[in-house]
């Protein structure tokens, strides 16, 4: 009953974060919307405005951190829809048989451009409206592309200068929940292994890898946060501190990756009865803390000393525990510790070279 009771505590909790962190997205593309509609209707007399608006919404909630690129691919593929419908439609005339013929072009031409799969879509959508359309009736190819403008453009806007987000504030709040879970459950490996506990250990690389799509978003935030720092007028002053979280969640992305192949090789470790040093244990659970540390030294805007100090002894309790002796698993454990504790050496600001040699994967573990 407990399990249960603290699963369902865990599933609110992480749905909060998400909306807390969210929320500001879906404020945003409420407002361009709105603007994007009222400008089609009312500026351009447009009596048909709904794309302007969709395009509004597709830019702000499908291309987070990428929302000038995906007003771009939104235009060059309605260009190409237009050119191919409206111009091949007038030759061939309207019908099942046309439409297929001129969609089929469209995305032949947006795939010899190298558009990417945005572009192709709004290519092949364009030139089906194009191509259902009787040649008496009205033409869509101007107001499809003018609520595209008006769409994309209006999101832009909204993200980068009416209503952008606070790059520093939703980076700590992405970033925070995802490092503390996966520091969780590394503590709970390793309690896993001192407790030579397989399928505790197995419990905690399920959840890591659930968590995987978590990890992407907070990726995809970040990269939101530095996109708003870099174009956004009001928070150009942040672009360094957001260059920094950028170089770090590079780095940590693989340290995350090696961390869970890490988890699972203990569990192989657990089940083939290797033995398991007591350093072995520790080391997992201090890189852990050094995730954590390494987020509050960010929080703080000091240099991540803490973090750094945790994560290299990690590394030498990693060494000691293969120099008292480790089956073949095990031996992959602490290989990849040396890894991941370069990594987030690296993110914390480090060099390659000094985090390799700190982590003493240059002495071969």
């Amino acid at each position: 009953m407990n399990a249960v009771v603290d699963n369902a505590r865990r599933a609110v909790r992480e749905a909060y974060e998400r909306l807390r962190t969210y929320f500001i997205v879906a404020l945003q593309a409420g407002l361009a919307a709105g603007l994007s509609w009222s400008i089609a209707s009312n500026v351009l007399h447009n009596p048909q405005p709904l794309f302007a608006p969709a395009a509004a919404v597709g830019t702000i909630a499908a291309a987070i951190g990428n929302r000038v690129r995906r007003t771009a691919e939104l235009l060059a593929g309605v260009i190409l829809g237009v050119l191919a419908g409206d111009l091949i439609i007038e030759v061939i005339g309207a019908g099942p048989v046309q439409t297929g013929f001129v969609v089929a072009l469209a995305i032949s031409v947006a795939v010899l451009f190298r558009g990417s799969g945005a572009v192709m879509v709004q290519a092949g959508s364009t030139a089906v409206l194009l191509g259902t359309v009787s040649p008496e009736g009205p033409d869509l190819a101007v107001p499809r592309t003018a609520n595209a403008l008006v769409g994309g453009l209006t999101a832009v806007a909204v993200a980068l200068l009416i209503l952008p987000i606070n790059p520093v504030r939703v980076v700590h709040r992405a970033a925070g929940p995802t490092l503390d879970l996966f520091a969780h459950q590394l503590t709970v490996t390793a309690n896993a292994l001192r407790e030579g506990n397989a399928a505790r250990a197995q419990e905690a690389l399920d959840r890591l890898v659930a968590a995987e799509a978590e990890r992407r978003q907070t990726t995809e935030i970040v990269a939101a946060a530095r996109e708003v720092a870099v174009l956004s007028p009001w928070w150009r002053r942040r672009r360094e501190l957001l260059g920094r979280y950028e170089h770090a969640a590079d780095h940590l992305e693989l340290a995350f990756v090696n961390a869970r192949g890490m988890v699972r090789r203990s569990v192989s470790l657990l089940d083939a009865g290797e033995p398991v040093p007591p350093d072995l244990p520790r080391s997992v659970e201090h890189f852990g803390q050094a995730l954590r540390l390494l987020h509050r030294d960010f929080l703080a805007g000091r240099v991540p000393d803490i973090a750094r100090a945790r994560a290299v002894q990690a590394a030498g309790e990693a060494r000691r525990a293969y120099a008292e002796g480790l089956g073949f698993s095990g031996t992959i454990v602490v290989s990849q510790l040396g890894i991941v504790v370069s990594e987030a050496l690296q993110a914390s600001g480090l060099g390659m070279a000094e985090a390799n040699r700190q982590a003493g994967i240059a002495a071969g573990i």
